[in-house]
């Protein structure tokens, strides 16, 4: 799939911005600060509900204004003229609304996978080198792109994680032993929704990892010219021995979950705070025998993440989605081998999106279109 035509209304510095894109590789240049990575940002949002940059919505709208709007069209395929138009109204202070060839969704996350995009940024070196929570943001991001119905799960985990951990700050410094009073009775409910949406989730981050990981150490021997092997291995507080083997992964997964949740009882209670669940695992990243963080290079790092994120793209890929491949400001921070490795590992995808400062660090591709902008314009770059 690709973005033919992109309009934008209020959103960061575009009061009004419409662009009609192609198949292919498409450049926008300007200097820091003009608006080009607010472009390919919007096509973000309208795929994932979500901003590579901010968590909230508030900085999406422009300066005075109400809310913001990103409409999309979308081609199937290059081999398949079927479009879908896409609408996001962006609010702050109240929810999103969303259409769908123009018909209201009555969830905005409904949009959800109508796009597919992966991105990668300068933000995305915090995979390799940054805290847990941002690998396991990348995992979930392509878990997302997967299957979007699992943005649903992402949400309905951090509502009973909410809910659960008040409920464990509200019995911290009273007796260890259960008394079978309604909180041990409410606790156990919020333990059996956690084990359920811990479990779906925690299932869906190990079959994508096991899937990305040989795309991704493909990807990093292409762009890496030496100590090219990579790994990656799932670290979480549960024993995942011989667990692919149970009849039902799932359920053997919400079972250790319980298990893990009542050994643990005494010492969520004291400290008021679930210790339990995919919201404190990880991902180990190794470059050769050593792990990346902490050990590698700037370039490794750099190639690590790249490698990363392209697994995912060619992951999503052979699901039978082709998902608009975004590099925002990324051949910059490469040096020139690996600005060549990285523009051949992308020929072939069907939309490119890749925005830079400097239009020379990006390698000349066959059919570009480049676009200069500046101050919230976007013209095309003829030269």
């Amino acid at each position: 799939m690709f973005v033919t035509e992109l309009a934008l209304t209020d959103f960061r510095n575009y009061e009004t911005a419409t662009l009609n894109l192609t198949s292919g590789v498409t450049v926008f240049v300007g200097s820091n600060g003009q608006g080009k990575t607010n472009l390919v940002e919007a096509v973000e949002y309208l795929s994932t509900m979500t901003s590579h940059r901010v968590a909230a919505t508030a900085p999406l709208i422009r300066a005075g204004a109400d809310s913001a709007i990103v409409r999309a069209k979308v081609q199937a395929s290059a081999d398949d003229d079927r479009v879908i138009s896409l609408e996001l109204e962006i609010a702050n202070g109240r929810s999103n609304v969303a259409r769908l060839n123009r018909a209201p969704l009555q969830r905005p996350r409904d949009l959800i996978g109508a796009l597919r995009t992966v991105v990668f940024s300068p933000i995305d070196l915090a995979i390799v080198r940054g805290d847990p929570s941002d690998r396991r943001g990348w995992l979930d991001s392509l878990v997302v792109t997967r299957w979007p119905r699992m943005a649903g799960v992402r949400q309905d985990l951090d509502r009973v994680l909410k809910q659960r951990n008040a409920l464990l700050k509200s019995m911290s410094g009273r007796s260890m032993t259960p008394t079978g009073g309604d909180e041990e009775i409410t606790l156990s409910v919020w333990n059996d929704q956690l084990a359920a949406i811990g479990a779906e989730l925690l299932h869906a981050r190990l079959d994508t990892l096991a899937d990305v990981l040989p795309h991704a150490q493909r990807a990093y021997e292409t762009i890496a010219p030496v100590n090219n092997q990579i790994d990656a291995t799932y670290k979480t507080i549960l024993d995942l021995d011989d667990v692919s083997a149970a009849p039902d992964v799932r359920a053997e997964l919400a079972n250790r979950l319980l298990a893990a949740m009542e050994r643990l009882r005494r010492d969520e209670i004291q400290r008021g705070v679930t210790l339990v669940g995919p919201q404190r695992d990880d991902v180990e990243l190794n470059i050769g025998p050593l792990p990346a963080k902490g050990y590698a290079s700037h370039g490794e790092s750099w190639s690590l993440a790249l490698a990363l994120r392209l697994g995912g793209f060619t992951l999503v890929r052979d699901d039978g989605t082709e998902p608009v491949l975004v590099l925002d400001d990324v051949f910059a921070e490469l040096d020139v081998a690996r600005r060549e490795r990285l523009a051949t590992a992308i020929e072939g995808a069907e939309q490119v999106l890749i925005t830079a400062a400097v239009g020379a660090d990006v390698p000349e591709f066959p059919a570009e279109r480049r676009f200069r902008v500046e101050a919230g314009t976007v013209a095309r770059d003829e030269n």
